[in-house]
């Protein structure tokens, strides 16, 4: 063993080989009226912010796909940014927008 764990080994021993607290009066290990207060005003900001969040949470639509208005035949889309029509382009095609013919 190197002396790194040696000293470790004796300090856990040393810790683990103390007496019991002397703290054994008849008060010990109760709680306060404080933790009691503190409890409460966890439990009553957990509600506010689940209140919160149901709010907020209705207002998000119930789905984010455009509004169908009309047919959309040239695979335009408002949203893209572009303000022109965009190619809807498969995976496999190539980035100037021509088809790559099977095979």
């Amino acid at each position: 063993m190197n002396a790194t764990t040696t000293l470790g080994l004796n300090l856990m021993a040393a810790v683990l080989a103390q007496e019991e607290p002397r703290q054994t009066g008849p008060d010990f290990g109760k709680a306060s009226p404080l933790g009691f207060i503190i409890v409460i005003l966890l439990l009553i900001g957990v509600f506010v912010l689940v209140w919160s969040m149901n709010r907020h949470l209705q207002r998000v639509p119930k789905s984010f796909d455009e509004p169908a208005e009309g047919a959309d035949p040239a695979g335009e889309h408002p949203a893209d940014g572009a303000g022109g029509a965009a190619p809807e382009r498969g995976t496999d095609d190539p980035a100037d927008g021509t088809k790559r013919e099977p095979g």
